[in-house]
Order: structure tokens, then sequence, then C-alpha cells
């Protein structure tokens, strides 16, 4: 089957799930994408130039394979009637309606409605866990009632009708890297693996950290997350204050170096606010780092409900500021102890792209069928 995979943001999570696709699919694979400049910028005007570069494919095309950031209606506008019959598959890596914001930014509802205008043209949503499905078809009747007349809310009915929820593939074999001599540690190693960004909740994490030693708790640090902006208050903090004890700072692009940083950690630490599906973190507990995320958000389904409150071991979920402070102290002290690396790496290991991409090559080829038959 011939895919064309349009990916008008190539950056992040974004990029890390089409270079995973296109090298293990089964099918052959086009893919046409912009560079992860101005999403904004991307979402409304990328179509254009995803039109003008799709040219350039000459074979014929089976089905569309959309990224979230694609304005969908406006891509097949401008390259009709190439593909007005088309199916299409559009992959919710996030969404407009619900994605946080800055402290004082107010959100552009321009966005909101690209997403939904993407989402009613798609044949199939697939959405890269429950908790997204769930946070945007809450979000969505909202949404429309803010408009003043013809809002056809029945069709929230009819998106939730055509959406499953279909979990990344992550290159998890990629960091099976086997140690040259044994790694010797001082104290625990916490590891920071996430984006320095408002949504990631540094601040928190700054206060966690510095309470934890208030507290004459011994540990190191990694602090391996990107930075896509300005360096963050909180992390020139930490860096003042813990110096000698970070054991590396900054982001690792090339794989090798980061899986033998991840595997020299023992915890890894998630304060964030929002999290639609946190691939770095699935990587460190892959690595053998204990989680310790918050319980609300899409961690409790990428987990399993047996390692949720272990009997023999640690935690992985807290409800608030308070108690993670005491589940990390407790685990610190060595009071209680981390879950073993075998259970860890056991975690997520159908998410490799090596299992994973079977299940999302099927479910394609059914959505062919369908429209087919249709």
């Amino acid at each position: 089957m011939n895919i064309l995979y349009l990916e008008p943001y190539s950056g992040g999570s974004h990029k890390a799930f089409m270079k995973g696709f296109c090298e293990h699919s089964r099918h052959q694979i086009f893919p046409v994408s912009l560079s992860d400049i101005s999403w904004k910028w991307r979402m409304s005007g990328g179509a254009v130039s995803l039109a003008e570069e799709t040219r350039l494919v000459q074979d014929s095309v089976d089905l569309i394979f959309a990224s979230s950031m694609t304005n969908l209606p406006a891509f097949i506008a401008l390259s009709n009637p190439r593909f007005a019959h088309t199916p299409c598959v559009m992959y919710m890596h996030e969404n407009q309606l619900t994605m946080p914001l800055p402290l004082g930014e107010e959100r552009d509802e321009t966005y909101c409605y690209i997403n939904y205008l993407s989402a009613l043209v798609a044949d199939e949503l697939w959405f890269n866990s429950k908790f997204h499905f769930d946070e945007f078809f809450t979000a969505l009747p909202a949404f429309l009632k803010k408009y003043s007349d013809r809002r056809y809310l029945e069709l929230a009915d009819t998106l939730r009708g055509k959406s499953r929820i279909v979990h990344p593939g992550i290159s998890l074999r990629e960091l099976d890297l086997k140690p040259a001599e044994p790694i010797r540690k001082r104290a625990p190693v916490i590891v920071w693996n996430q984006r320095w960004e408002y949504d990631r909740n540094p601040e928190m994490f700054n206060r966690i950290i510095s309470r934890l030693d208030d507290a004459e708790c011994d540990f190191d640090l990694i602090l391996a997350g990107e930075q896509l902006h300005n360096e963050s208050r909180d992390l020139r903090s930490l860096c003042d204050r813990f110096g000698d004890r970070i054991l590396h700072y900054g982001y690792v692009s090339d794989q090798q170096k980061y899986a033998a940083l991840l595997q020299q950690g023992d915890i890894v630490l998630s304060t964030s606010r929002y999290e639609f599906f946190c691939t770095a973190l699935m990587e460190a507990v892959y690595c053998g780092c204990h989680p310790m995320v918050p319980r609300d958000l899409t961690y409790p389904e990428l987990i399993p409900q047996s390692l949720h409150e272990p009997l023999l071991h640690a935690p992985v979920f807290y409800d608030d500021e308070d108690d993670l402070y005491r589940k990390m102290r407790r685990l610190l002290l060595g009071r209680v102890k981390p879950l073993p690396g075998r259970t860890l790496r056991n975690i997520n290991r159908h998410l490799d792209w090596s299992r994973n991409i079977r299940v999302l090559d099927d479910l394609l080829e059914g959505v062919k069928k369908r429209n087919s038959m249709a």
C-alpha cells in the first residue's frame, strides 16, 4: 500500500514518530514534511507548502496519513482533485483545544477550529492516548457552544465514532546499549529528560529537588531535557546549587550517549501539568529508571495496574507536591526499593517499533478496505 505521510511540523515527538514509522512500516511511505519553525505558521500556511511538495510524488497514493498540525481541508482543496477520494487518517499528537498555555497567554481559537475542521475531513482520528481522547471530547462540546448558532453539536459524536486510541511506537531497541563497564554511583541518580517548558512544570521540579536536599537526602542529577527557548531560570538555579552533583547537563542528540545517560539513572521524575503521551519518560523507564509521575494524566494507562501501588516496592504515582516529596524522600533514604530493572523494561516493551508497527500497519489496511467498500 502506498501512503502519503503529511507532517508540517517535523520536530520533537512528531519527527521521532515519522522516522520510526517510515523505517519500520511494511507499506511504501512517501513522507512530505516541513521543519519545526513556528507551529502557528505551519498550521495556517503549511498546507500550501505540503500541496506544492506533494506534486513531486508521482506514484499513486492509497491513503493519506496526516499529523495533527495539518490543515487537512486546505491541503485537500489545494491538491484537488488528486486526493478528493483518498482515505485519510489524522494522527492526534496533540490538539489546540486543550494544549496548555503559558501564564498570561490567551488561547487563539483559530487553531482550535483548524483542528476541528481537519478532524471532520479525516476518515479516522487516531489519538496517542486515552487521556488525550477523553480530554479532546470533553473540551469539544464546550468549544462549539461558544458560537452563536449552527453549532452542530451532534458532530462531536460523529467524530467520536470514527476515533480510536493508537499508542505511538518508540525506538526502544536503540536504547539497548550495554555499558562498557559497571556504573559506579556515589548516590541515587534522579533523571529529568523532558523539555524545559512551562507545561512540564520545571518550577515544581526545582522546589522538590531543593526540599529533598534540605532534608539531607543524598542524590545526583542528570538534566538532559531539551530547551527550545532561553535557559530556564529554574534550571539555572539548579545548576548553581548542585553544580558538582550534576552528572550531565544539556540535551543529547546522539542516541548512544543518551542511552548511556539513562542507564546511569535510578529515578525519572515528572512534574508535568499536562501530557498527551510522554515518550521521554517511557524511554527512561525502559532503561531502568523507576518512574515517579502524577496520577491524573496519561501515565496510569501506560503503566500496568499491578505496579500502581506495588506491595514490595515503591509506588510510581503521587497525588500532589507534598505527596511527591514524601515518596521521593522514602525512596532516596532506602526505606522502599525501586522496581526491578527487568520489570521496568517490560512495562512498555510492546511499544517498540519492531512490535507496534504491525498494529499500525494492520489498522491502516483496515481503513483502506473499509473505504473501498463504502
